[in-house]
């Protein structure tokens, strides 16, 4: 009797067991189901009619819920996926004027940076601005590319030299070379062309000896004598239908192509009509020593060992009356230049800021006695354009200087031979100059009305 009621037990417990266990389970999941998705935890919203009870109505309400869920969540994605709207352009700024041309004036001085903006900040700025570099139209390559530099005396010659190669070196565009020279230099550099035989490269010769009384009235203490101030006059010293040039000092070696450089000019705005890299040491500040008084300038003002000049608007300007205003009245308290023609350009900006377009900092390395170019090349990579500012040139004190001397002195070594190279694609004039080399005919030819000097073309 006793193992009966044991046996009857054992088989209601069982049967209990097989009666609640599948319920349980599928209770466990359901709530699990709900806990995990916070979405479905939600309490339901009055528009939306709750599920019908029962098992087979809830299980199909879950999985029309679960649907509805992941439509809101794809819908959501592609909303944030988006690119937001540009903001809204006023009039003013759609025609390049307004509180844009007021921000040139202002910050002219700090629009593309110096050492440490353009190397990261360029970057970025670059990219952030994608439209505007797509639309910058890129230099042609059968474009010529016109060179201005003031040379006289063996000196000169010499580095002058070394700064023509290695813009021949890294080019691929024609080039047209102005150079501001007395009888030495002339015939130097004829003789150097003649040698070289360089196609798709023109070069013009101006007088400089006719344009001494320019200048001559301007006292200078700069090494450079009164040739240090033939570039104030280059609006009227070169030709009246040459509307835009590069000017170059002769202690310049370049790292990269000079048609990169030509293509900033597509980056002037407004009435910029100079372009240049801010200065990179204290002069201007008036810090160096004591009683140090420089010429006016624009926060640290500018070197114009490297210039941008847009001759055509320049001369609408009326830039030689200008200058010369300004020297009059800054030299009844000045007395004298400092730095030649740098000077004078920074004390015109100061007084116009609107006319400059700052450079990036690589474009004029300066390796003065008192630089700050460390602050450039540290922060950027791609160094283009190198300057020996200082009167000690290779010898000037700087931890970095072996690095620059090298470069140097791997384009003074260069055998000027191995320029001789054709440009594929475009028209050449080698024919041409070639004859006029052989025969060393140079020919003088005025450059305009209003031009003193006389040009001799080879």
């Amino acid at each position: 009797m006793l193992g009966m009621c044991r046996g009857r037990r054992k088989f209601l417990l069982a049967t209990v067991a097989l009666l609640f266990i599948p319920a349980l389970t599928w209770l466990y999941l359901t709530a699990g189901n709900f806990q995990g998705d916070p979405c479905l935890s939600r309490p339901w919203s009055p528009s939306r009619p709750p599920p019908p009870r029962g098992g087979p109505g809830e299980r199909q309400a879950l999985e029309l819920r679960v649907r509805e869920v992941e439509e809101e969540n794809r819908a959501l994605r592609r909303e944030l996926s988006k690119p937001p709207p540009p903001p809204p352009r006023s009039p003013q700024a759609l025609r390049g004027g307004g509180a844009r041309h007021r921000g040139n004036q202002s910050r002219s001085h700090s629009e593309e940076g110096t050492g440490d903006s353009d190397g990261k900040g360029g970057a970025a700025a670059a990219a952030a601005n994608g439209s505007d570099c797509a639309q910058q139209p890129p230099v042609d390559k059968c474009e010529t590319i016109h060179v201005a530099i003031v040379c006289a005396g063996y000196n000169a010659s010499r580095d002058v030299v070394t700064l023509v190669k290695s813009v021949l070196f890294h080019r691929r565009n024609p080039l047209h070379f102005h150079f501001i020279t007395d009888a030495i230099a002339q015939q130097i550099l004829a003789s150097l062309f003649h040698t070289w035989m360089v196609p798709a490269v023109r070069v013009d010769f101006y007088d400089a000896d006719e344009l001494k009384s320019e200048v001559s009235w301007i006292p200078n203490k700069h090494y450079s004598g009164i040739y240090g101030l033939m570039k104030l006059v280059l609006t009227k010293t070169l030709p009246s239908d040459l509307q835009r040039v590069i000017v170059l000092d002769t202690d310049i070696t370049f790292a990269t192509d000079i048609a990169e450089l030509w293509a900033v000019f597509h980056k002037f705005k407004g009435q910029q009509v100079l372009g240049l890299v801010e200065n990179q040491s204290d002069w201007y500040l008036g810090n160096l020593w004591k009683n140090h008084r420089p010429w006016p300038a624009l926060g640290r003002g500018f070197n114009t060992g490297v210039i941008l000049l847009l001759l055509d608007r320049l001369r609408k300007l009326r830039w030689e009356q200008m200058w010369r205003l300004t020297a009059e009245r800054e030299l009844m308290g000045m007395l004298s230049t400092s730095l030649a023609d740098q000077d004078i350009f920074n004390a015109v900006i100061k007084q116009n800021p609107f006319l400059v377009h700052q450079m990036p900092c690589f474009w004029n390395v300066q390796l003065s006695d008192h630089t700050r170019s460390e602050k450039c090349y540290k922060d950027v990579s791609d160094l283009k354009v190198i300057h020996w500012n200082s009167p000690k040139k290779l010898r000037v004190k700087n931890k970095h200087v072996e690095f620059f001397r090298n470069l140097y002195l791997t384009f003074l070594e260069y055998d000027g031979n191995l320029l001789r190279r054709e440009l594929f694609g475009c028209p050449s004039e080698t024919d041409h100059n070639s004859e006029n080399v052989r025969s060393l005919c140079f020919v003088p030819v005025l450059v305009g009305p209003n031009t003193p000097s006389r040009r001799t073309g080879l």
